[in-house]
């Protein structure tokens, strides 16, 4: 499952992985200081779930940030992969969300051949970038990353109406428009950030002209935005908010999907999956979702892990 001769962390399902246990003044070399648990309040649980049983079938993770610290650890790129690979995930698409982290996930995909990178500025942040005057310059820097050969996606970019008010609208989807031309003129994937902006995100890709490949990250409609992805060949990439208890739409978006357009993410550290939803999430929670999955299509583990692994190859391109 390893893409280099390195030896595996032992990850005895149940426990918590190692690299993920507290250790005092533990930070490592490379990964930024910006904490996701600032967002969360101080009550949260800042435990890092124990390690799920590993999968049949090794499947990657098709969004992460390795870069976003949650609680008290920081993990490396190297050590989150090695924890990652001994539950079955072969590997990850580490997305950035601005300049800096977009800079970080072609670092990153240069340094370690299990990850690969997508650029991006976040849709939250387009509004703020243009009324400093400042969105051009960014998005320049985005088309110059979106050229790497380990870039393979432009992402995530989309709408965002949750975070944003409506004065934010226009710069959302000026710089949404722009990002779809970076990627189609770059040969690269579409990440799509949609929340609380589904008619929108589809009317506009309906009047653009695309790149091959459209990924709805952290897919968050219903049956029929399912339904319309599947007419027009866009993916879903299905996080852990499926197992949430509350998700009947989504496992009714699932359920319709196509399966040679699904796919699957952490959105890490956000997003975790039940039971542990709150906690700090990694990569090598991958398997808590598949299983999910499979248990809810009444589809044989390793069938669905070989489906999800050839949907990202066929979306990403190989990791070799």
């Amino acid at each position: 499952m390893c893409a280099d001769s390195r030896s595996l962390p032992v990850v005895p399902a149940g426990a918590t992985p190692p690299a993920y246990l507290p250790r005092e003044s533990r930070t490592a070399a490379g990964v930024s200081e910006r904490s996701a648990a600032e967002e969360g309040g101080s009550k949260r649980n800042l435990d890092y779930p124990p390690a799920p049983e590993p999968l049949p079938y090794p499947v990657p993770d098709n969004h992460t940030h390795m870069d976003f610290r949650d609680g008290r650890i920081s993990v490396g790129v190297a050590e989150a992969l090695d924890t990652a690979n001994a539950v079955g995930v072969s590997g990850a698409i580490q997305v950035g969300c601005d300049v800096e982290s977009s800079r970080f996930a072609v670092a990153a995909a240069e340094a370690d051949p299990r990850v690969l990178a997508a650029v991006a500025i976040h849709p939250n942040d387009a509004p703020r970038l243009a009324e400093a005057g400042e969105l051009d310059a960014a998005l320049a820097v985005i088309e110059e990353l979106a050229a790497h050969p380990r870039v393979r996606a432009v992402g995530e970019t989309g709408l965002d109406y949750f975070r944003t008010g409506p004065g934010g609208v226009a710069a959302q989807k000026e710089s949404f428009g722009r990002h779809i031309d970076i990627a189609r003129r770059h040969g690269k994937a579409l990440q799509i950030h949609d929340r609380d902006a589904h008619n929108d995100v589809v009317k506009l890709l309906l009047a653009t002209e695309l790149p091959e490949k459209v990924v709805f990250h952290c897919f968050s409609g219903d049956a029929e935005l399912a339904r319309t992805c599947n007419e027009h060949g866009w993916y879903m990439s299905f996080s852990g908010t499926v197992t949430f208890k509350n998700s009947h739409d989504l496992r009714a978006a699932l359920s319709v999907a196509k399966p040679e357009l699904v796919l699957v993410e952490t959105d890490a550290p956000f997003l975790t999956p039940h039971p542990y939803r709150g906690r700090p999430n990694a990569s090598y929670l991958i398997p808590q979702t598949v299983r999910f999955m499979a248990g809810h299509l009444g589809t044989e583990l390793e069938v669905l892990c070989r489906q999800l692994a050839a949907n990202t190859e066929t979306v990403y391109g190989s990791f070799a």
